[in-house]
């Protein structure tokens, strides 16, 4: 880990998971059958929510993982023991993903430790609740979109030289792209860009052989919505709303992050799966 001196938010983002007392279920829910054997992912957000549940799903299907995040690193240390506890190599990497030099400077980590890179995950976010439009300070602004789609350029611009045919990316957008939240307003903003530059970077990669995908999950229980990303209201009936009547966990969204980074998804980019609850978005 790196000495990285967090960011100050209004909030208590981006909330430790270590800290919850109803904890979300990062758990793989079968055992491995080698779909990403020998590979190499950095997983961004990795320390906790979807982001621990992709690097644990990961890790179980034969990958190493750079987990990549901002400043809970009890919570990063804990993926990482989930990592190893399932015989691959972990590597934490905390920092902004925002800021362009950390990107390049933890892609070098990953060549220099791990000799490679197959699967970049750009899951790392940050939402901010807010009733009114004139609410949102133009600091967060900023930084919302700094976080949520600078950081994917930054990181998809420092991987590049190392990603080879056979490579993918999937980066993580949201329901409220499709729905819309009105108390999302910059976050919602964020995840229209975030997909259509999946689908524009999917243009882009598909000639040298790179996969770009994208998964657009419904209510998740992560530290995001009780850490400030959700106001009261939200959260006394988070998920209720969904079809199926509740919330998702993180390991019901894992899979969908496996799927489209092994060859099982060798047919498909510039898509976006969503798990979701049953709520139809036409996406």
């Amino acid at each position: 880990m790196s000495d990285f001196d967090p960011m100050i938010h209004e909030d208590a983002l981006p909330g430790h998971e270590s800290r919850m007392d109803d904890k979300p279920d990062w758990t793989p829910r079968y055992p491995g059958s080698g779909r990403l054997k020998d590979k190499v992912a950095i997983v961004t957000g990795a320390d906790s929510g979807i982001g621990r549940a992709v690097a644990a799903l990961y890790a179980r299907e034969g990958a190493d993982v750079a987990i990549v995040y901002l400043c809970e690193h009890d919570d990063a240390e804990k993926t990482a023991e989930i990592v190893r506890g399932e015989g691959r190599r972990a590597l934490t990497i905390a920092g902004d993903v925002g800021d362009k030099a950390f990107c390049e400077q933890a892609v070098a980590q990953v060549i220099a430790e791990f000799g490679k890179l197959d699967v970049l995950v750009n899951n790392a976010g940050e939402q901010h609740a807010d009733k009114d439009i004139t609410d949102i300070t133009e600091e967060q602004l900023r930084r919302t979109f700094q976080t949520n789609i600078f950081g994917m350029f930054f990181l998809v611009q420092a991987a590049m030289p190392h990603l080879k045919p056979g490579a993918a990316i999937v980066n993580c957008t949201s329901i409220t792209m499709y729905q819309g939240s009105k108390e999302l307003l910059d976050y919602s903003s964020t995840k229209g860009a975030i997909t259509a530059f999946t689908r524009s970077l999917s243009e882009n990669l598909i000639e040298k052989g790179i996969r770009v995908n994208a998964v657009a999950p419904g209510p998740i229980w992560t530290p995001l919505n009780p850490s400030g990303g959700a106001t009261p209201e939200k959260l006394e009936s988070f998920g209720e709303s969904t079809p199926m009547g509740r919330r998702g966990e993180p390991n019901e969204v894992a899979p969908s992050f496996l799927f489209l980074a092994c060859e099982d998804a060798s047919y498909m980019s510039g898509q976006v799966l969503h798990p979701n609850g049953g709520t139809i978005v036409n996406g």
